[in-house]
């Protein structure tokens, strides 16, 4: 998994930053950009321990998120503006940076963890932090790369407002598409809801659901094959998986909701991880081996939002902390 940290001097002045040292012995070694490594990162340099981070850039999914609406302190900010702000925030302390190179490894020899990178270079920390976040799943079909962002989206929480009296294509008949249908029926014009398997495959309690609402179409057993429009979304191509008939519908926004894939391949052997490879932890971001935290949406916490990210990103960094006064 590539962790590659493009951090420019935008991100924090040249005095302040340092190249990490393989000799030196870190309190805290973060993995990842996005809200939770940030927030960490602020909360480990105003206690004054000795922090790296590496990351594959600022932002995470932050820095790709057009609006958001649900970010305390801002009835509307757009992704990258916030991800400056996050950036502004960390620059203000010293800390060690390494970029374009990615984390292969974390393992641990007589209590010490080790970090290594693409280079084949170890760096030793008495307490590791990962928060590397997560992605979402892919469609990989035409149109989905190039409309993204201008009608292709992949959070209803985070962008069903923009579609507001809009007819929307949701793609992914899950819990977590059959969750995105029923809090969109609400507020758009009509959802056609996608699946590829031959019916739906969420709890039965939430298809069932499906039926308050006479805005909802559901097309099963079939396969999305491109994604239509210029400069904006203007329809969607599927194919019947029964009779290979290719159909096209109009719509004027496209949900993918096939599930998050958590970044979390390089400790797989490591830690405990939940049957959707999120690392499990406890109250405290503890991982199962001790001294080593996880935050965000690389995790088995529930309802992958910023402001969580966030919160669980802190929770880590003092959770780090204690854990360094006791041993």
């Amino acid at each position: 998994m590539d962790f590659n940290f493009n951090l420019d001097l935008s991100f924090a002045e040249e005095k302040k930053i340092k190249e990490l040292n393989e000799k030196e012995i870190y309190d805290v070694f973060i993995i990842g950009g996005g809200p939770a490594a940030l927030t960490a990162a602020v909360y480990c340099m105003r206690k004054g321990v000795n922090t790296a981070i590496v990351a594959s850039k600022i932002g995470g999914q932050v820095a790709d998120t057009k609006g958001i609406e649900n970010y305390m302190g801002y009835n509307y900010i757009e992704g990258d503006e916030l991800v400056n702000k996050f950036s502004t925030q960390v620059k203000q302390f010293e800390i060690s940076y390494k970029d374009e190179i990615w984390v292969e490894e974390v393992f641990v020899e007589d209590g010490i963890k080790k970090i290594r990178l693409s280079n084949g270079k170890v760096y030793q920390s008495k307490t590791v932090i990962i928060a590397a976040g997560s992605k979402w799943r892919q469609l990989s079909v035409p149109g989905e790369k190039e409309l993204k962002g201008r009608g292709v989206a992949y959070c209803a929480i985070c962008d069903g407002p923009f579609f507001k009296g809009l007819d929307i294509a949701i793609v992914g008949g899950g819990n977590t598409g059959v969750e995105s249908a029923l809090d969109l029926a609400k507020i758009v014009k009509s959802i056609t809801l996608i699946e590829y398997a031959e019916k739906l495959n969420a709890d039965k309690v939430l298809v069932e659901k499906l039926a308050d609402f006479d805005n909802i179409k559901v097309i099963s057993n079939a396969q999305v094959m491109e994604i239509l429009g210029d400069t904006a979304v203007s329809g969607l191509k599927y194919k019947n998986r029964a009779n290979n008939e290719e159909n096209e519908i109009k719509v004027e926004g496209v949900f993918v909701e096939i599930g998050l894939e958590p970044n979390s391949s390089f400790v797989s052997n490591l830690l405990e991880l939940n049957k959707y490879k999120e690392i499990v932890t406890d109250k405290n971001c503890e991982t199962s081996i001790k001294g080593i935290f996880a935050a965000g949406d690389i995790t088995d916490v529930p309802f992958k939002q910023i402001i969580i990210a966030s919160g669980e990103g802190a929770k880590s960094a003092l959770s780090a902390c204690e854990y360094l006064l006791k041993n």
